[in-house]
């Protein structure tokens, strides 16, 4: 299966470099008690499709979002659950995200998306 990862600060349009798994390894989970987090949030973007990771994708398949908070000094954070459904997506990311994410999208396999059935383009649709 090819995946893909996007970290967005909350409303920047462009990503980090950093993964979600980069981001989020080896942290803890913050408490309440942990004084003094400077938490930021973060967008997580996951593409699913077929095709061996590394390489262009053949087909894609699923798009799944979810917010985080992270104290990246720290190295404390909490994820919150994936959201997959078109409506959630949309609410989630910003305009600006949602247009780089088509480009890219387009750009990495213009036959995956191409031939992406409606319901995973209709996501990246600017409101």
């Amino acid at each position: 299966m090819w995946k893909q990862n996007f970290m967005f600060r909350y409303q920047d349009s462009t990503p980090l470099k950093q993964s979600e798994n980069e981001l989020f390894h080896d942290t803890d989970p913050a408490l309440d008690s942990a004084g003094g987090l400077q938490l930021e949030k973060f967008i997580s973007v996951w593409i699913q499709g077929e095709g061996k990771d590394g390489e262009p994708p053949t087909a894609y398949t699923n798009i799944y979002v979810r917010t985080a908070t992270l104290d990246i000094d720290k190295r404390a954070g909490f994820l919150q659950p994936l959201q997959g459904r078109t409506h959630q997506i949309k609410q989630l990311l910003t305009d600006g995200q949602k247009q780089y994410l088509r480009e890219w999208l387009s750009r990495t396999s213009p036959q995956a998306w191409a031939e992406a059935e409606d319901h995973f383009k209709v996501a990246f649709d600017a409101d």
